[in-house]
């Protein structure tokens, strides 16, 4: 059971407009900001190096309240500054060679791809992308069938940025773990609004962000490495954080996940992040997820009944993303007038997710993103002024 009441009153701006771009930045609740600010403060009153050794507490909770979250080991866990930074960290850390073969999917974000497209260039290596089946989500069976002994990496994200689809992210760790082929989950849109095991997932390395479903500060993000792995990863940049000088022509690289990390970071930041894990953790990723899918689903199913509405999202399972388009009104009008009526929204377009939105002809589509502090009353309000002229 989720107390509603008390999380909206964590959230004072909930009297003022609707919160339905969670997936884009979701509200911090006071107990997360006034952690940030009052890092902040100290900061000011008494100097930043200061106030970093007066929060070592709070600073080292980060990563044992991530190895929580993720059921992992605290030196598995790397502080990174935004999601595709942490994404980034370990996919160039990667020791591809000619001729290795980068796996993924129809739905890969933007950033991920690029990625792949530059490791292309620079390296030789190749890309394939796996089939879905009927609903949408990877093919798992039509991924497995396509690996091959030059198959170096399985990458998925596990909740696109362009709906509510969630890819069995599970089911792809057994195949890559059968297959001895590393796995990078990309869990920026699914951490905090469904619980994530890294063993019962299977994945060799997951990456995140603060700002959205966990509803940290911004500029925040995490990394999960494997820890049998990471003696054979040298990050693609370090720094007297990452590394020890060990002599005049030696370094020595940590031995934990914090070799991905650098010395100058954002601490209040951090402490906030810390302070959102812990704050979701005591209100239950279950919950979470139980409720934020009704609400979700109470979504769909009220802009399907209007008059003109295609609610757009795909997948055997669906989350706390919905996306739609109105017949007749461009997806930027819509959220223009969502935005009018105090509803907060976005917009995704083929910019973010090329290979899935120009195979199914959509140039954008208006993205509403739920949260457990959210309700019924709000959901029926923000399908009312999408029907409404």
């Amino acid at each position: 059971m989720i107390d509603v009441e008390a999380l909206r009153r964590d959230t004072p701006s909930c009297a003022r407009m609707i919160h339905f771009n969670n997936a884009g930045a979701s509200p911090m609740p006071n107990p997360v900001l006034e952690s940030v600010t009052r890092h902040l403060a100290r900061e000011a009153e008494i100097g930043g190096y200061a106030a970093e050794a007066e929060a070592e507490k709070q600073i080292e909770d980060f990563y044992d309240a991530f190895a929580t979250l993720l059921n992992c080991r605290r030196t598995e866990i790397a502080y990174v500054e935004n999601a595709t930074r942490a994404w980034d960290m370990v996919f160039y850390a990667i020791p591809f060679r000619p001729g290795d073969r980068i796996l993924t999917a129809p739905s890969e974000y933007a950033s991920n791809y690029i990625a792949f497209l530059h490791m292309a260039r620079v390296r030789g290596v190749g890309i394939d992308v796996a089939p879905v089946d009927e609903t949408g989500q990877v093919d798992v069976k039509g991924l497995e069938a396509m690996i091959t002994p030059v198959t170096r990496l399985i990458a998925i994200t596990h909740v696109p940025t362009q709906g509510g689809l969630v890819n069995p992210a599970a089911a792809i760790g057994a195949v890559a773990r059968r297959a001895r082929v590393l796995y990078l989950l990309d869990a920026c849109q699914s951490a905090g609004q469904m619980p994530l095991d890294v063993q019962a997932i299977g994945c060799d390395f997951l990456s995140g962000t603060g700002r959205k479903f966990l509803r940290g500060p911004r500029g925040t993000g995490f990394l999960y490495v494997r820890g049998e792995l990471l003696a054979d990863l040298h990050p693609p940049f370090v720094d007297m954080h990452a590394a020890r000088w060990s002599a005049r022509d030696e370094y020595l690289l940590r031995a934990d996940a914090r070799r991905f990390e650098n010395w100058e970071s954002h601490v209040a930041g951090r402490v906030g992040l810390a302070r959102a894990v812990r704050y979701a953790l005591d209100i239950g990723l279950d919950a979470i997820s139980e409720r934020t899918e009704r609400l979700a689903e109470r979504l769909r199913q009220g802009l399907a009944a209007i008059p003109g509405v295609e609610v757009c999202d795909l997948g055997a399972r669906k989350c706390a993303i919905v996306t739609f388009r109105r017949a007749g009104e461009d997806p930027t009008q819509t959220w223009k007038r969502l935005e009018a009526a105090g509803i907060s929204c976005s917009v995704t377009n083929t910019h973010s997710a090329r290979l899935d939105l120009e195979s199914r002809a959509i140039e954008r589509l208006v993205r509403l993103s739920v949260h457990c502090f959210n309700t019924e009353e709000e959901v029926d309000r923000a399908c009312a002024a999408v029907a409404a002229q």
